[in-house]
């Protein structure tokens, strides 16, 4: 029987998925002080074990002030790194491969969790002094932050590093980095954002310092044969703003600095911008960098069909997809897909629930 595209191995550097469906990071605002437990454990393994080849923990502070909001997971201490081995081993036994995003919220921290409005949060009520590209806010009702200085750059720096070190001994296989949605290193890469006129401000190459020694930090840290993804948002999708002929750029640069895999995704500078939401609205993005930089790439948004999926990775879109919400819909929709495709889920579905 022929095997669909989508249930083909894929191997970055040391690592093989089983497949190439990825399991999205995906803010579950639930924790206490970035402490993962019970919830993250369940929602974690049962991707899974739904068949999932990448089961990528949600974006995860480097450090207390990078968090989004109070809830937000994070990996500063040696008590993160023991909640974090838990939930990496059962998923790892469940035969999947599991990532985490390394992440800095940047202008966007210290903010409420969406059902509680999203807005800034009180130091009295649990919120802090954040930090970022400068001194001014994300938009209306965020917090106000500090620009960062040399040194609060360097530090953060440092804080990517011992972060990864972290996820390393907790038993990640995969460690993505998290560039998109108006977070710290995005923020720095756009125009819109980046006012700075020193060595981190104004051109191309000055707005991508910052990734860049990330990135440089992080492959010195992690072992030659540990992956290494970035997720970019593509476009701003704003005039001025930063677009796909810039993510081309970055991305060429990046692989050429050891990233194995850009996560395409878009959007989050800016609250005004009108995004074209629809069925696979980013996967034109993930086929451009992958054709024009030479790297491998992944198709997430909207992705929720398996013929869809099927078709972006032989068509030559993407070397794999990331779903989220319709993850949440439904964590077994690899076995799913597997039927769809007229593919028997042999080997995809745990033996305790054979029968079924």
């Amino acid at each position: 029987m022929h095997t669909p595209l989508l249930f083909e191995p894929l191997t970055l550097r040391s690592v093989t998925l089983r497949n190439r469906i990825g399991v999205s990071p995906m803010c579950q605002y639930s924790c206490n002080y970035g402490l993962v437990g019970d919830w993250h454990f369940v929602h974690l393994g049962s991707r899974a074990v739904g068949g999932a080849g990448l089961v990528m923990a949600e974006a995860t502070a480097v450090s207390a002030e990078g968090r989004i909001s109070p809830g937000d997971t994070g990996i500063w201490s040696d008590e993160h790194t023991a909640a974090w081995r838990r939930i990496a081993t059962f998923v790892a036994a469940q035969g999947a491969v599991p990532g985490i995003q390394l992440a800095h919220a940047g202008w966007k921290a210290s903010t409420a969790a969406p059902w509680q409005g999203g807005k800034a949060v009180a130091p009295e009520q649990g919120g802090w002094q954040s930090v970022g590209v400068g001194d001014q806010p994300f938009t209306e009702g965020y917090p106000t932050p500090q620009q960062l200085s040399q040194d609060g750059i360097n530090r953060i720096c440092e804080d990517w590093a011992k972060a990864a070190r972290r996820a390393l001994d907790a038993g990640f296989r995969v460690i993505e980095i998290h560039a998109a949605h108006g977070y710290l290193l995005h923020s720095f890469l756009s125009p819109l954002s980046n006012r700075r006129t020193d060595e981190y401000g104004d051109s191309f190459e000055n707005r991508a310092r910052f990734i860049f020694r990330v990135v440089a930090t992080l492959r010195e840290v992690l072992p030659a044969d540990f992956p290494l993804l970035v997720r970019l948002s593509c476009s701003d999708w704003l005039p001025g703003g930063w677009s796909i002929t810039d993510s081309i750029l970055l991305a060429t640069r990046l692989r050429e600095l050891g990233v194995d895999l850009i996560d395409c995704s878009s959007g989050g500078i800016s609250p005004v911008a009108k995004i074209p939401v629809g069925p696979g609205y980013q996967t034109e993005f993930a086929e451009a960098i992958r054709r024009e930089s030479k790297i491998a790439t992944a198709a997430v948004g909207m992705i929720t069909e398996p013929h869809q999926a099927e078709t972006i990775l032989r068509s030559g879109q993407a070397d794999m997809v990331l779903l989220a919400r319709e993850m949440l819909r439904d964590p077994y929709w690899p076995v799913r897909a597997a039927r769809t495709l007229g593919m028997k889920p042999e080997g995809m579905v745990p033996v305790q629930y054979g029968r079924a």
